[in-house]
């Protein structure tokens, strides 16, 4: 069976399993386990319905803080079959099932405790986007596959022509500088363009600010932005040595969002076909797998300072 206490020893396959090193795994145990505490005393020892003492009858599988984390560091990044997960971890299928959707709650305010969640609401983030360090931001957008949905319906939204296959997307806003996940936009069906999602959340920023965006937001344009993409070729004419050199460097700075979005897909759950049928869960693990991309970068960022 998986536990910490015998993946400590073996650090490389602890980043393999998890995305973190033994320290950052240790820095991420602390809000963690207060995440975990807060949960228990609301839902368990202070339940009104409880007939018994909290930590009565059998005791979990997963009896330690440090194999809880572990339980979902390693779904979230290798993202087994649930029955995988549940023989690596000594449990059914069925707890496994709870386990995964109890620890991603508990996972997910331990990184909001931590700072490191984006910002999900359009209108905090001309605040958010001020207090950072960084005066240039990069936009793009992102998808995922999915099932292909049964409902007709949902099939033709889902259908991604880009992709030639049903995902769902969203759009991100990073940092030059610190190469963060700055905001993350709702989780939308695939066929939706990268712009509509920008004019249906109607994005305020910073005045003077500097966003570096690719041809998929060709016309927009936010008032106070300076907007930084790449000349498309006129048809049948050609782009000047000029306007070639100033393409060549805006693709050199955008390129860094897909570095972002590489760093957030470490975490193959939201690279891989997405399985998991919960409602909203898709767009909850997202959000998760952009936090664990800022926690992971923020400390290896401020290590090489």
């Amino acid at each position: 069976m998986l536990s910490y206490h015998l993946l400590k020893q073996h650090p490389r396959v602890l980043r393999a399993f998890t995305s973190l090193d033994p320290e950052e795994f240790e820095l991420l145990l602390i809000p963690f386990q207060q995440a975990w505490e807060a949960y228990v005393t609301r839902h368990y020892i202070n339940k009104k319905s409880r007939k018994r003492r909290y930590g009565g009858g059998r005791k979990p599988t997963l009896l330690t803080i440090e194999d809880k984390l572990l339980f979902i560091l390693f779904y979230f990044k290798v993202y087994p079959l649930q029955e995988v997960i549940a023989f690596f971890f000594g449990m059914s299928q069925g707890r496994a099932n709870e386990w995964i959707h109890k620890l991603s709650t508990i996972l997910e305010i331990a990184l909001g405790k931590a700072q490191c969640l984006p910002e999900r609401d359009p209108n905090n983030l001309e605040q958010v986007l001020a207090l950072c360090t960084a005066v240039d931001f990069m936009m793009d957008g992102t998808e995922r596959p999915v099932h292909r949905p049964q409902d007709s319906i949902e099939q033709k939204d889902q259908y991604s022509g880009k992709k030639k296959k049903h995902t769902v997307k969203n759009n991100l806003i990073g940092d030059v500088d610190e190469l963060l996940v700055r905001y993350l936009s709702e989780t939308y069906p695939g066929r939706t363009h990268d712009k509509r999602i920008c004019d249906a959340e109607d994005l305020s920023f910073p005045p003077e600010i500097g966003m570096f965006q690719d041809t998929a937001f060709q016309g927009y344009k936010p008032p106070g932005v300076h907007i930084y993409q790449p000349k498309k070729k006129p048809k049948g004419k050609e782009l000047t040595e000029e306007e070639k050199a100033e393409n060549k460097i805006i693709s050199s700075i955008r390129i860094r969002i897909e570095h972002i979005i590489s760093g957030v897909k470490r975490c193959r759950i939201v690279k891989d076909i997405f399985r998991n049928t919960k409602r909203y869960f898709a767009d909850q693990v997202m959000e998760i797998a952009c936090g664990l991309h800022n926690f992971r970068t923020t400390l290896r960022y401020n290590a090489l300072e």
